[in-house]
């Protein structure tokens, strides 16, 4: 059971339903980072926004270790 409430797919409205729509159609499922941002998908928008405007600035194999490199520094194995 999870302590952060969502809103699952099939209650989806609005612009939250085109995210979730949008990610079914481009991986088959919602991932969880989406589902997170669920109360506020607004948020969810301006985060996508952001990675956008990082990884233009570099190469994705850069943008990959940069991540990594951070995910090990804060020890999180997601």
């Amino acid at each position: 059971m999870p302590f952060i409430h969502t809103v699952p797919p099939e209650d989806a409205t609005g612009t939250l339903k085109e995210i979730y729509d949008e990610q079914i159609k481009k991986l088959g499922y919602i991932p969880n980072y989406h589902k997170t941002f669920s109360l506020r998908p607004e948020a969810s928008l301006a985060w996508r926004n952001l990675q956008s405007t990082i990884r233009s600035k570099m190469r994705l194999r850069r943008f990959e270790m940069v991540t990594f490199a951070a995910a090990l520094a804060l020890k999180c194995t997601y």
